[in-house]
């Protein structure tokens, strides 16, 4: 009786054998190193990281960069935990966002609609033309999400970008949410608890805690006797900060700590870490099929 063989087995691809890039942030890699990981697949399998952030009020208490101190000190909390092989680049912090709603506010910036839609599609653009096929856009502006998942769809469509958007309040924490209360997680949206204890964790100095109080919010009101209308889902309010409350922050930013918002931080590290992680293992091909012919 002839013996079967089996058939030859394909080792894994060696990932140690994958160039590496000699920095985590697209700013510190030079053009030779760009034209390199074109040829050898480097480019093609990184994924480009864009922050986004804002420079708006956050209540007496705290400083205008807190959006962006955020963002940057969560993607600082994130690369510890990346494998040294997956291959991750950061792209420039867009430091100014869409911040229609604190306009009346002494000290925001903030861009148009037209003006950041296009902004964050030509970065994309170019993103693109480099070589890399992945984008993760990275948010702690609640303004600023409408704008991601446009600009997401627009890259796709042009450029054949896979694209994806997430911010920080929608990643999985490890459970180092549960430090602060329910009604925190939903109303205290804007300098308050979380963000106070986050920024005393980053940036101490620019915490002014002699201002903090607890900044009552009028969508509290709202949910206690408009059950639709007050739910958070079922109808959004086109809103201005003043309309939740005039001082400008939303949420008990007193009971603020250092330590509940370096442990929150750190959870959203280990989690930012783990979606780059996935997206990376994505095929690019997820993006980019043909649409059946009708007819």
């Amino acid at each position: 009786m002839a013996s079967r063989t089996s058939p030859p087995q394909t080792a894994a691809p060696d990932s140690s054998a994958m160039p590496r890039w000699p920095a985590r942030h697209w700013a510190q890699v030079s053009a030779r190193d760009f034209a390199l990981a074109q040829t050898n697949g480097l480019a093609a399998a990184t994924v480009a990281v864009l922050p986004v952030g804002a420079v708006e009020q956050h209540g007496p208490h705290l400083p205008l960069s807190v959006d962006s101190t955020l963002v940057d000190g969560m993607v600082a909390a994130a690369l510890p935990h990346l494998p040294a092989d997956t291959p991750v680049l950061v792209l420039p912090t867009q430091q100014i966002g869409l911040s229609l709603e604190h306009e009346s506010y002494a000290g925001t910036l903030g861009l148009s609609p037209a003006t950041l839609l296009a902004l964050w599609t030509e970065i994309g653009a170019c993103v693109a033309r480099a070589g890399v096929k992945k984008l993760l856009i990275f948010n702690a502006h609640g303004g600023n999400v409408s704008s991601m998942d446009i600009v997401a769809r627009q890259l796709r469509m042009q450029c054949g970008l896979l694209v994806y958007h997430s911010s920080w309040f929608n990643l999985p924490l490890q459970g180092s949410d549960q430090a602060f209360s329910v009604h925190e997680h939903r109303f205290g949206v804007h300098g308050g608890e979380m963000e106070t204890s986050m920024l005393l964790h980053l940036a101490p100095e620019r915490v002014r805690m002699e201002h903090a109080q607890n900044f009552s919010s009028t969508s509290a009101q709202r949910a206690q006797h408009y059950p639709i209308l007050g739910n958070g889902k079922s109808a959004k309010l086109g809103w201005a900060m003043q309309d939740y409350n005039p001082c400008g922050a939303a949420g008990n930013a007193a009971a603020a700590d250092a330590a509940r918002g370096k442990a929150l931080v750190e959870a959203v590290g280990v989690s930012l870490a783990a979606l780059l992680e996935e997206i990376h293992r994505l095929p690019a091909s997820t993006v980019g099929a043909e649409p059946t012919p009708l007819g």
